[in-house]
């Protein structure tokens, strides 16, 4: 199975690939490298969450593997988490020091968050300057086209431009800020469109509580019982 995932990987078959890998998995469900080699898969497929939570129960598996690292610090590079991504990097660094591909990872790391970094600073007061000139030809094409401009006085020239400019500011910053919450959302858990709501085993665990043991007699209602499964579950 792992042979046959590695082939559609080279194929660029990654769908076919995370088969394989998954198939493999529940023959051999101790062995880091399926997991490693399925993170890459969805990684490809650009299915970030199954990826990372791949990468990092290669990581629980074999802790000491620089590999792990390098799949973690992969998904989080491509999700844009650039001070995550150097962390994982270095942490595989640290594991194998002279491992070329690692310390270029790296570099490319750093460039991003750095350019990352120069968009924060930047874009803002790009939109500032754009509400300049947006509040400045408003002032010019009114008293070019009007008899009577209503921005007649220089301080109400100048207040108008100043508000645009700091709404496009504004509008700037919100942008950067919707950006950031794009990219975690590229890491959270995919909406199930299939999940009516209901939870088999939390269905059971409520039947249970009401039939017997020590709580006979106590009625919970269903959300109650589902916390009290997944509280059960964790622990």
């Amino acid at each position: 199975m792992k042979e046959k995932g590695n082939k559609c990987v080279k194929d660029g078959n990654y769908a076919e690939a995370e088969l394989h890998y998954t198939d493999a998995i529940k023959l051999d469900p101790q062995n880091p490298s399926l997991y490693s080699n399925r993170s890459l898969a969805f990684l490809k497929m650009q299915q970030f969450h199954f990826a990372l939570e791949d990468a990092k129960q290669t990581l629980k598996l074999k802790p000491e593997w620089a590999k792990g690292y390098f799949r973690k610090a992969e998904v989080e590079y491509a999700t844009y988490h650039f001070n995550d991504a150097l962390l994982s990097y270095k942490m595989a660094l640290q594991l194998q020091p002279e491992d070329q591909s690692i310390m270029d990872a790296i570099r490319r790391a750093t460039l991003g968050r750095q350019k990352d970094r120069k968009a924060d600073e930047q874009i803002p007061w790009l939109g500032a300057g754009i509400g300049i000139i947006v509040g400045v030809t408003i002032v010019i094409g009114e008293h070019a086209f009007t008899q009577k401009p209503t921005l007649g006085h220089p301080i109400l020239m100048a207040l108008l431009t100043i508000g645009i400019a700091m709404l496009g500011y504004g509008i700037a910053r919100g942008f950067r800020y919707w950006v950031k919450c794009q990219r975690k959302a590229l890491l959270q858990p995919p909406v199930d469109l299939f999940d009516d709501g209901k939870d088999e085993a939390a269905e059971t665990a409520e039947e249970e509580i009401k039939g017997g043991g020590g709580e006979r007699g106590h009625r919970y209602t269903k959300a109650q019982a589902r916390q009290r499964f997944k509280k059960g579950k964790s622990s």
